[in-house]
């Protein structure tokens, strides 16, 4: 497996893991390959393959096993597993963790794609829909920033937590960046660190999101010298 690529992005923040594209596609993007690692627990387990540097394709029936990720990607199960999204709800909600009355409220693909793409964002393998970033909470507020700035996202950004991969609808929708605590699910399957969340910027502004970073990070230093200076002239007086 090829290392992932090295972008602005994550070397500025100095990122643990890299930024990844996901593209929802009409057709196999040329040059890229197919899913060929067998049958995962979750699409998530897509993200955690894209950030260790892995870039391909996967059909439908790759996501099957993960109920809930499918009916955020708007994936109907086969007949003989339709009643497995069922299952699943009655299992969180009997367990607490789902109010049934939360899953209207959960954002979907409104169209089945027929293949969704994965890789680094770097790779610029294929049309980005939309860029995941895995980063700690400081980490993200710099990205937010840079969000702003370029016109990618709005002072009052969507978040959410469970499932996490609707936040992938969520930003595609809204056409904002978007955050997401990651889930249960999520944390389980790509190893997501307790002290990381998600944000997710949309594919067409990502390149603006990145060329704003550098100034947002000389605007921050900026201020904390500001801040600190003041810290100390408080403490002295």
């Amino acid at each position: 497996m090829s290392a992932p690529p090295q972008d602005r992005v994550h070397t500025l923040l100095g990122l643990e893991r890299p930024p990844i594209a996901v593209g929802f596609l009409d057709a196999p993007p040329p040059g890229v390959s197919p899913w060929r690692g067998g049958q995962v627990p979750a699409g998530c387990t897509f993200w955690r393959e894209a950030q260790q540097g892995s870039v391909f394709y996967t059909v439908p029936s790759d996501h099957y096993n993960c109920a809930v990720g499918s009916y955020t990607h708007g994936i109907p199960l086969p007949i003989a597993r339709a009643a497995e999204l069922e299952q699943t709800v009655q299992f969180m909600v009997g367990n607490g963790y789902l109010r049934m009355e939360e899953v209207p409220g959960i954002p979907t693909l409104k169209e089945t794609p027929a293949f969704v793409a994965y890789g680094p964002a770097a790779a610029n393998a294929f049309p980005a829909d939309l860029v995941i970033v895995a980063a700690r909470p400081a980490q993200a507020m710099l990205l937010y920033e840079a969000a702003l700035s370029a016109g990618a996202g709005s002072a009052l950004m969507s978040t959410l937590g469970r499932p996490s991969c609707a936040v992938l609808p969520l930003t595609l929708g809204t056409g904002s960046a978007a955050l997401s605590f990651g889930c249960k699910g999520n944390r389980t399957f790509t190893g997501l660190p307790d002290d990381e969340l998600y944000l997710c910027v949309p594919g067409e502004k990502w390149d603006a999101v990145a060329e704003r970073l550098e100034g947002i990070l000389a605007a921050n230093e900026a201020m904390e010298s500001c801040y600190r200076a003041k810290q100390a002239s408080v403490a002295a007086a």
